[in-house]
């Protein structure tokens, strides 16, 4: 509204309240005039009442009177209201121009304001504007438009604004609200409810009011980024805080409540409790860099667990704040990872298989010791990560590589690995005759992994095995055997034309691998021979973890006699054979009938000299009796040369008594009636016994015996006859076969868990052909009259030395000698049966 409608408005308003007042005076003089009239009919009637008068004169001057009171009252009352109304009316003129001088001065300070108002004033059809401002803050002076907020706000603003304005006028809500305009200016915009009406004021910021509205603005928006960081902070798992100046806390997050247990964040702020110790603190502190950002990975309890966090701080003037992210299933991630790289690395290093891998850079990266010792490269030149194009150069030089007539084209062909989807493969041949199978594999990622595989061995084998299976063809094809070989299915994978002769089957049949159960069913066996091959089927298609081999022999009804056998192959697989051994089991059936005559033989031997032992032992002792009867001088005196005929039958009697005795204990060792009388025996004293019993025969043939005995020698478990006898045996038979005026060396040793006996002497020696056959019974060699015997000694003392529980060695050397050794147990723990 402009500034005149504005003072008009108000003149009328004056005018108004002046004619309320002149109208409440007026109505008090009439009644003043009222209550005259009244008074003076009052002392007309006190008047009248005095004496009789006449009523219509009474009445007349009554009126009369009245009248004149009537008119004298309003008179009064006129001129008393005339100066009152002339008083007023001229103090309302004094105040009207007071109030517009008032109001022209509050129009030139709203004016001066640089503000505009708007105001509803209830009733009116319109609202009343008042006030200007500059148009370069983008507010237009029009009404129409200043109340179209679009035309001069963006759509956000505008619709903002009324809605805050529709509030205000339905229900007196005041706003405040800083809106930029189209043209780039701040105008301030506040509604507030005054003396009932609604008013919206709008000021342009400018100067330091549009510095505090941008600093007040920017305030909203840094609590609103605050609040949003606080929220954002709140919701992440990791805990979180800020600090004061002082290092004390202001605020942690719900993450930092639960990992310092506390009921929420407030209660963590109120009770100081610090998620990291003290040490990790100072650690922090220490670790700032220029910038005051700190950054350190280190073990933290939350929630009562110990784990591993990467804590970053940063510091500012007004404080601190840090978070830390529960880097633990991360730490043990990276370490799993790093262990299975390491134990990759190991792994690859005991292949034989040398391997490479190059990264996207096509430096390389990792060797295995397969690489290093396949191209012998100075390790100082790998550690140093060379490419893929130089490793190659350097081979080249090295003359490692194959020959190329177009090396550079080969190189890059090789290098488009890395553009590569799928692997590729070369071979290469090198010029010390290896042949290598080259893999390169290229990474999704990129690099490629080489992998060199060393197939000349691979290559010779697979011709050897060429050869070999050709070979072994052959050599199945023309073995006399049949041969068959099942699959794991039970079908026919290999035979031979045996297998085909043996069972008269025809090689058509066989072509397609048949079933075994269809050679089975096919009616050409007979009853026997099917029964053995429903065994071969059980074996054949047995799915038991252990196949176990069968074994047997078939009787056909033409008397041939068939050995079978399956053997379970490695890879399920069945071999099964079939030996025609007829002549083999006419053979092995005579074999057996001349055994078991030769056994009766040898039974009837046994059984023959120990009836002739047994028979010759009686007469014998009736001869040496009587020959001793003879050569005692109590029953006469002989001549010399009969007292040569007597010694002559003694010491022949004695000798026959010595073989019929030793014929006799072999027999009772054959029937294995033959037992130990063990008791404590002292060795030393034995062999002396054995020594004494042969000094005769020593001095007779001038030979010497030298005796070597340890000290420690004891005493063993044994039987001491049986022991002597051994020893007697072993020194005859070296005395027998020791020249004239030699000598025999006996020697007796204990060891660690035996008694070693050694006899050797220096005769003629034993030729290498018999030296097999000088235990066996009956053998023996004649050289001379004073070696023969009947080839019992050595016999005894194996099967004596064996029945202790011990061993018997002898060698000989022609010329030479003979050396024995026997070695007897402390105490052997059973009575020993020797062997024939």
């Amino acid at each position: 509204m402009p500034a005149d409608g504005l003072q008009h408005a108000r003149k009328s308003s004056a005018w108004r309240e002046l004619r309320r007042k002149t109208a409440v005076r007026a109505t008090g003089g009439t009644l003043a005039w009222l209550s005259l009239t009244g008074l003076s009919r009052a002392q007309d009637t006190a008047t009248l009442s005095l004496g009789d008068v006449d009523p219509f004169k009474v009445v007349w001057v009554a009126a009369v009177g009245g009248a004149v009171t009537f008119a004298v009252t309003a008179a009064v009352t006129f001129l008393r209201n005339r100066r009152a109304t002339v008083g007023t009316l001229s103090e309302v003129r004094e105040k009207n121009a007071s109030l517009t001088a008032r109001l022209d001065r509050l129009e030139s300070l709203v004016d001066s304001d640089d503000q505009r108002l708007i105001v509803w004033q209830p009733g009116d059809a319109g609202p009343m504007i008042a006030g200007v401002l500059d148009e370069a803050c983008g507010v237009p002076r029009s009404p129409a438009r200043l109340l179209a907020f679009g035309t001069w706000l963006d759509a956000k603003s505008a619709t903002a604004l009324e809605r805050a304005v529709e509030r205000l006028r339905r229900n007196g809500e005041t706003f405040h609200m800083v809106l930029p305009t189209q043209s780039g200016g701040l105008v301030e915009v506040s509604g507030r409810v005054a003396a009932s009406a609604p008013v919206v004021r709008m000021r342009d910021l400018t100067g330091e009011r549009k510095n505090h509205a941008l600093l007040v603005k920017r305030h909203e928006e840094l609590t609103h980024e605050v609040a949003t960081l606080r929220a954002l902070l709140d919701a992440v798992p990791a805990p979180a805080w800020l600090r004061d100046g002082e290092g004390r806390l202001v605020w942690v997050n719900a993450a930092y409540a639960t990992a310092v247990e506390a009921p929420d964040g407030s209660g963590a702020v109120e009770a100081g409790t610090e998620f990291l110790d003290a040490r990790n603190r100072k650690a922090m502190d220490r670790a700032r860099d220029d910038a005051g950002v700190a950054h350190a990975r280190m073990p933290a309890v939350s929630a009562g667990a110990r784990r591993i966090f990467d804590v970053t701080q940063c510091a500012v003037e007004s404080g601190t704040g840090g978070f830390a992210i529960d880097v633990s299933e991360l730490e043990h991630s990276r370490q799993e990872l790093g262990r299975t790289i390491d134990f990759h690395a190991r792994t690859l290093d005991q292949l034989a298989t040398a391997v490479a891998i190059f990264g996207a850079d096509r430096r390389l990266q990792f060797y295995n010791a397969a690489f290093h010792a396949l191209w012998g490269l100075d390790t100082g030149f790998l550690e140093s990560n060379p490419t893929d194009g130089a490793l190659l150069d350097a081979l080249r030089a090295a003359r490692k590589l194959p020959e190329q007539a177009d090396y550079r084209g080969w190189r890059n062909k090789l290098l488009e690995t890395y553009t590569s989807v799928d692997a590729r493969e070369f071979w290469w041949h090198l010029p010390d005759g290896r042949t290598l199978r080259v893999i390169a594999n290229p990474h999704p990622q990129g690099g490629v992994t080489y992998i060199y595989e060393n197939v000349t061995e691979r290559l010779d084998l697979e011709s050897r095995y060429n050869s070999l299976i050709r070979v072994q063809g052959e050599t199945l094809d023309n073995l006399s055997e049949a041969v068959a070989v099942f699959g794991s299915d039970g079908r026919l994978r290999l035979w031979n034309p045996a297998f085909e002769v043996i069972w008269d089957l025809a090689d058509d049949g066989l072509g397609d691998s048949p079933h075994i159960t269809r050679i089975v069913e096919a009616g050409l066996l007979e009853p026997e021979e099917a029964h053995v091959w429903q065994r071969l089927v059980t074996a054949v298609t047995s799915l038991a973890d252990n196949r176990e081999p069968v074994v047997g022999r078939m009787e056909r009804e033409s008397g041939e006699a068939i050995d079978y056998a399956t053997v379970p192959l490695p890879d399920g697989g069945t071999l099964v054979t079939f030996v025609n051994v007829t002549d083999s089991v006419n053979v092995e059936r005579a074999l057996l009938d001349k055994n078991e005559a030769l056994e009766q033989a040898d039974q009837l031997k046994n059984a023959f000299i120990q009836h002739v032992s047994y028979e010759l032992r009686s007469p014998l002792t009736n001869i040496i009796g009587f020959a001793q009867l003879l050569s005692d001088p109590k029953f006469g005196p002989l001549t010399p040369k009969q007292s040569e005929y007597v010694d002559y039958i003694l010491s022949s009697s004695s000798a026959l008594l010595a073989i019929i005795n030793d014929i006799l204990d072999l027999a009772t060792i054959d029937a294995g009636i033959m037992e130990l009388d063990l008791s404590s025996v002292d060795v030393a004293k034995t062999v002396q016994a054995a020594v004494e019993g042969l000094k005769d025969r020593l001095t007779d043939s001038g030979i010497t015996l030298n005796l070597d005995m340890s000290d420690n020698v004891g005493v063993i478990q044994a039987d001491e006859r049986r022991l002597r006898q051994v020893l007697y045996n072993l020194i005859s038979n070296a005395l027998r076969f020791s020249d004239v005026g030699g000598a025999i060396d006996v020697s007796c040793q204990r060891t660690a868990d035996a008694i070693e006996f050694q006899v050797r002497d220096h005769g003629c020696g034993i030729p290498e052909d018999m030296l097999d056959q000088v235990f066996a019974r009956f053998v023996g060699r004649d050289a001379g009259a004073r070696r023969r015997g009947a080839g019992l000694g050595l016999s005894i003392v194996k099967s004596f030395v064996e029945l202790h529980g011990g061993t018997v060695d002898i060698s000989s050397q022609e010329g030479v000698g003979t050396h024995v050794v026997c070695r007897f147990p402390f105490a052997p723990d059973a009575l020993q049966h020797a062997a024939e």
